[in-house]
C-alpha cells in the first residue's frame, strides 16, 4: 500500500490524515497516510530516511516549510517564488518530475484563494488586502494572492525587514498583475482593507497583534490561517470591529485537495470533507494545524 505522511513539530494534532482518508474514500483510492514527528534539528536526515523507506509523498507543516524547499532537488514555480514548500513528492511519485531526491510544491496559497473565492464567495479582484506575517505561511500564500489581482496588497510583520524581503521577491509578479504591493510596519498600515489575513504564529502562541483600528472597514473579511481555539483571539478581536471572520479550516482542506490531485491525478470534492472536518473539530475541542 502506498504510504504518505504529514511531517511537522508538533504533528499529533494534524487533521491531514483525516482529510486524505476522506479524499481516498471519495475517490476509491487505497493509501496509508500517517504522521511523522520530526526533530527541529533533523529535518534533512528525516527526509533522506523517508525517501529511502519508499514513502510516496509528504505534506510539510510548521516549522519546516523553508527547510522543505531547501531540501528538495527541484521546485515548482510557486514553491521557488515562495522559497517554502508544504508538499514533497519523492522519486517515482506522480509529480516527482523524475527528481533524484524530491520535487517540492506549495499548495497553501491556491488553497487560501480557493477558500476565500469559492467557499466564502468573495472575489479578490480589485480588493485591498492586508497580509500579516513574513514567515513560511505568508511566503506560501503571497504569490497566489497576487495572481488573484487585488488592487493593493500590504505585507506587515513585527520584523519589518523580513516583510520587505518577501515583497521584493514578489515585486515582479505584482507588477505583471497590476497590484500595488508594499511592506510596512505594524503601526504604519492604518488604512481600511477588504480582506485581512493573519499568517503569523500569534494565534498559536496566544500573543496579540499591534494593528491600528483603522484597518477594519465595514464588512471586511478577517481570516486566520489557524483554526479552533488558537484562532479565537484574532477572530474575536476582528469581530469586535465588525469584521466577518473565517478560520483556516477551509484553506486546510483546499490546499490538501491540490496536493491529493498532484499525487493521484484526480481532484476530490472539498465541500463534504470540509463539512465533516468542522463537525469533527467541534467534537475534538481544542486543536490547531
Amino acid at each position: 500500500m502506498d504510504r504518505y505522511l504529514v511531517v511537522g513539530n508538533p504533528v499529533v494534532q494534524s487533521q491531514s490524515p483525516f482529510i486524505h482518508a476522506e479524499f481516498a474514500r471519495q475517490t476509491r483510492r487505497v493509501m496509508n497516510y500517517g504522521r511523522e514527528l520530526c526533530s527541529v534539528h533533523d529535518f534533512a536526515q528525516t527526509m533522506d530516511r523517508l525517501a529511502a523507506e519508499g514513502i510516496k509523498a509528504c505534506n510539510i507543516t510548521m516549522p519546516f516549510k523553508f527547510e522543505a524547499a531547501r531540501w528538495a532537488t527541484s521546485l515548482s514555480p510557486r514553491a521557488a517564488l515562495a522559497q517554502a514548500a508544504n508538499v514533497l513528492v519523492f522519486e517515482g511519485g506522480v509529480a516527482s518530475r523524475k527528481s533524484s531526491r524530491g520535487w517540492a510544491d506549495n499548495t497553501d496559497g491556491v488553497g487560501l484563494v480557493r477558500d476565500i473565492e469559492h467557499n466564502a464567495g468573495l472575489s479578490l479582484q480589485s480588493k485591498r488586502l492586508l497580509l500579516i506575517g513574513a514567515g513560511g505561511a505568508a511566503a506560501g500564500v503571497l504569490g497566489p494572492l497576487l495572481e488573484a489581482c487585488p488592487s493593493t496588497l500590504v505585507v506587515v510583520n513585527r520584523t519589518a525587514y523580513k516583510a520587505q524581503q518577501l515583497v521584493e521577491r514578489h515585486q515582479a509578479l505584482a507588477q505583471q498583475r497590476g497590484v500595488m504591493l508594499r511592506a510596512c510596519d505594524m503601526d504604519a498600515c492604518a488604512q481600511p482593507y477588504d480582506v485581512v489575513v493573519n499568517a503569523t504564529a500569534s494565534s498559536l502562541l496566544n500573543s496579540t497583534l499591534a494593528l491600528p483600528d483603522d484597518v477594519w472597514s465595514q464588512g471586511v473579511l478577517a481570516l486566520d490561517m489557524a483554526y479552533g481555539a488558537p484562532a479565537e483571539s484574532f477572530l474575536n478581536w476582528a469581530a469586535s470591529h465588525g469584521a466577518n471572520v473565517r478560520d483556516g479550516l477551509g484553506m486546510l482542506v483546499e490546499q490538501a485537495a491540490v496536493a491529493f490531485e498532484l499525487w493521484h491525478g484526480m481532484r476530490p470534492h472539498t465541500e463534504p470533507v470540509l463539512a465533516a472536518l468542522r463537525k469533527r473539530i467541534m467534537g475534538l475541542g481544542d486543536t490547531s494545524h
